[in-house]
């Protein structure tokens, strides 16, 4: 995005802003903070964000700053929203592609109508079980910490609510999607399970957060873009104060 399109508000940083962030490929939830947080020293400000996006997941992040990380529990229970792209007829021990396929499957004998059949089981209120390459704590350690070391770990089931769950685009062996659903519903064993139900496996390979709550992704700023503003925004200030 060219810079002299951007039109950014007047931030007041320490009152509290509400910023809609891109998250881009293969950067954690916690790099954007970090990011946002050196960009706005000297300023010591409580930075946070409502919702982690896997580091292979891109799309909307919500960063909080000053009083209003306050809230963040409330921004983090809205309702989301993806898009995103499942590989059918392989499987992958982290459910994407953080590592490497482990079983391949044979997918010629699946029709169109299953596939979108195939979505029903995994509409309205349902139960599934967390990655075990995730963030998710058991007995104060990361499951993925676990599961890189080789370690077996027993998984909670968890309830979740799938609102929508839409079949976008079929070109063997990827299918598009979107989904609606609840905080805390992992995409990527939704995914592995839809795999599961048609007898066969999938794999996430490509998702996007497009929104939460009200919030949209396309209301969003490029993280180089904010972070350029913000310092640009910074040198000003110390050449007024001189």
């Amino acid at each position: 995005m060219d810079n002299n399109t951007i039109k950014f508000p007047n931030f007041d940083f320490a009152a509290g802003e509400l910023l809609l962030i891109n998250k881009p490929y293969k950067w954690t939830s916690f790099d954007v903070v970090g990011k946002i947080r050196n960009s706005l020293k000297p300023l010591k400000l409580k930075v946070g964000h409502a919702g982690t996006l896997d580091p292979l997941a891109t799309g909307l992040l919500i960063i909080c700053t000053g009083k209003l990380t306050k809230q963040i529990d409330t921004f983090q229970a809205e309702e989301k929203e993806y898009t995103g792209t499942m590989i059918l007829g392989a499987s992958t021990p982290s459910f994407d592609m953080e590592t490497a396929i482990d079983a391949t499957f044979q997918i010629d004998h699946i029709t169109t109508d299953e596939i979108y059949a195939a979505t029903l089981p995994f509409t309205g209120d349902i139960e599934q079980y967390p990655p075990a390459h995730s963030a998710v704590k058991v007995n104060g350690e990361r499951l993925y910490v676990k599961a890189r070391l080789g370690e077996e770990v027993e998984l909670r089931k968890r309830f979740v609510t799938v609102s929508e769950f839409e079949i976008t685009r079929i070109d063997l062996p990827e299918i598009d999607f979107r989904i609606v659903c609840s905080k805390g519903t992992y995409i990527r064993s939704l995914i592995s399970d839809f795999g599961k139900h048609l007898n066969n496996a999938a794999y996430l390979s490509k998702l996007t957060r497009t929104r939460s709550g009200n919030f949209l992704l396309a209301n969003a700023f490029e993280v180089a873009d904010l972070v350029q503003y913000l310092r640009e925004k910074r040198e000003a200030t110390k050449v007024e104060s001189i």
